[in-house]
């Protein structure tokens, strides 16, 4: 069994459980590879993106928040991500730092089950008539940026129009995605087994605009009515492209999901109660 490391650099907890985890792998002959920059960062010549990207490892490991663990499904496609988590929130991550070795031991004897999580994909035809792909865990983002006034974003549920938002953005987000940009824009968290995403507006200017979920086996198109600028698209986080106005985005359910390892000691509500400080006393006689 391969391992797969990702690392998040700028935290030095991070650095510090990859080379404890490094050690372990190293005394009991496990082969592992990191990505890139994590092995510059490391001083390790343990290094393959070719690996990584075509598939050439079994297990992926996260060591970061829920950010690197995006970054790390971007890898992985459907091979099962163990999420240890040295960030603040950590909704992804199920597990902490001293729970590290204990979640390797569970995949490498075989012992473990997976939380599948499904994806978004994302279409954009470019202005030479070509086709970009891509996918996102989380959410797909159309913003205006940098654009002085505010812009119209109509959308499509299927070949029917659903409205036109006049917003500073508008957020694709996965029932997984539901706790992350969605969430702060004022939408519903959703559970993440929810065969179903969340279309929620950023800064809706008009008072009757709200967050709408819509079932997973819809196609959802936005476009931009402007008449110049350009505006962001972004998945999970990640600026893709520089959309022109009148240009569309097709964002449907992925056929290709993430399989994250499960913490079996944490419940979701657990999750929510701890990230969200929702508190935890049971009522009188509990």
């Amino acid at each position: 069994m391969r391992f797969a490391i990702i690392v998040n650099i700028t935290r030095e907890t991070a650095l510090q459980l990859a080379r404890d985890l490094t050690g372990w792998f190293d005394s009991r002959s496990i082969e592992y590879v990191f990505d890139p920059e994590s092995a510059k960062a490391l001083g390790s010549d343990k290094s393959s993106e070719v690996e990584l990207l075509n598939q050439f490892c079994d297990i992926f490991i996260s060591l970061g928040g829920d950010g690197t663990l995006l970054f790390a499904s971007h890898y992985s496609q459907s091979k099962p991500v163990i999420g240890i988590n040295v960030g603040n929130l950590g909704f992804l991550t199920e597990f902490n730092p001293d729970e590290m070795i204990v979640a390797v031991e569970q995949v490498l004897s075989n012992k473990y089950s997976i939380h599948t999580r499904s994806q978004l994909e994302a279409r954009v035809v470019t202005s030479e008539g070509n086709t970009m792909q891509m996918t996102a865990l989380n959410d797909v983002v159309i913003e205006k940026g940098t654009y002085p006034r505010i812009p119209t974003f109509f959308i499509w549920l299927d070949d029917e129009i659903l409205g036109s938002y006049r917003a500073d953005g508008i957020i694709i987000a996965t029932s997984t995605g539901s706790t992350a940009y969605s969430m702060s824009a004022g939408g519903p968290i959703i559970a993440p087994k929810s065969k179903v995403f969340v279309i929620t507006p950023i800064c809706p200017h008009m008072l009757t605009v709200r967050p709408i979920v819509i079932s997973d086996d819809k196609i959802v198109r936005i476009s931009v009515d402007s008449p110049d600028g350009t505006f962001p698209l972004n998945l999970d986080g990640d600026l893709r492209k520089l959309l022109a106005p009148g240009q569309s985005v097709t964002v449907r359910k992925s056929p290709n999901e993430i399989n994250l390892v499960a913490n079996e000691k944490r419940s979701y509500c657990e999750i929510l109660r701890k990230k969200l400080l929702w508190g935890h006393e049971h009522p009188a006689g509990q």
